[in-house]
């Protein structure tokens, strides 16, 4: 069992930042591959980003890159998202999962926290 629990999301204003934190408890959190993913209300849940377990290789949806970073910390159990120049159609719950290979796709996620939510106001 692996437990995962996001932090961080808020109400900013459009060009605004915040950073996404995820803590992992329960199993070795330096085996996983890690993504976040987000859901905006009435929508499908899709993917924004992942990272390798060894924190050395990074994945975007396009419409995040250059804006969002993804990173991790193996010895505090946290992955982090970075996100700067924040838009409206960012608004979404946010959802931090682990997984044992990298992916985009929400069916190789094993491991899913509650979520946390964001807000753009334009």
């Amino acid at each position: 069992q692996v437990q995962l629990v996001e932090s961080g999301g808020g109400l900013v204003q459009a060009g605004g930042s915040l950073r996404l934190s995820c803590a992992a408890s329960g199993r070795a959190f330096s085996i996983y591959a890690m993504g976040w993913f987000r859901q905006a209300a009435g929508k499908e849940r899709e993917f924004v980003a992942a990272i390798s377990w060894s924190g050395d290789n990074t994945y975007y949806r396009n419409s995040v890159k250059d804006r969002f970073t993804i990173s991790r910390d193996n010895a505090k159990n946290t992955v982090y998202l970075q996100m700067n120049s924040l838009k409206p159609e960012d608004t979404a719950v946010y959802y931090c999962a682990s997984t044992s290979i990298v992916s985009s796709r929400v069916k190789d996620y094993d491991f899913w926290g509650q979520g946390t939510q964001v807000t753009i106001s334009s």
